[in-house]
């Protein structure tokens, strides 16, 4: 059995979804991905109240590290991009090529972004701290706009320009 609630967040309403070992699903409703069969799902607002509490947290600039545990579906290699994820420290982004260099690839950006893009732990598993090689931004499921508060509510200004946005804190020398 999943249970979940949604909460609404300055970014929109986010569904978080639980099941006996932790978060098995977190996405904003605006661009929400295909969810496993929703049969056994029941909302328990009881049950989701100390997860949504660190989300409260984090939106409200509080919480730089989550500690809830975490129940993500996945391939190897999908649950290998996920911890790099995870191992990119609050307020600070990353491109999707030193992530495939940082897991020994060096020449799967594209499969990084594809597991990016798998990614069931959304803000969680922190996919918007994943930048285009130029520092642009680029993909993420709920939409730029998005990405773009999550990215800014922990620090990371953004400069537009010449119709393409780019973190200021990525074009420092």
């Amino acid at each position: 059995m999943i249970c979940f609630d949604v909460m609404d967040t300055q970014c929109g309403p986010l569904l978080v979804a639980i099941n006996r070992e932790g978060l098995a699903h977190v996405d904003f409703l605006h661009g929400l991905r295909p969810l496993p069969d929703r049969s056994t799902w029941r909302r328990d607002s009881t049950a989701l109240a100390p997860y949504l509490q660190e989300f409260d947290d984090y939106f409200a600039g509080r919480l730089r590290t989550f500690s809830m545990p975490c129940a993500p579906s996945g391939t190897p290699f999908q649950r290998a991009v996920w911890q790099a994820l995870c191992d990119i420290p609050y307020g600070q982004t990353r491109s999707y090529g030193e992530l495939a260099a940082a897991l020994g690839k060096p020449n799967a950006s594209r499969a990084v972004g594809a597991a990016n893009g798998r990614n069931p732990l959304s803000v969680i598993i922190p996919c918007h701290r994943v930048i285009g090689k130029d520092g642009s931004l680029t993909g993420y499921a709920g939409g730029l706009g998005i990405k773009q508060t999550l990215l800014q509510l922990e620090g990371i200004g953004s400069l537009a320009g010449a119709g393409q946005q780019a973190l200021a804190a990525d074009l420092k020398p």
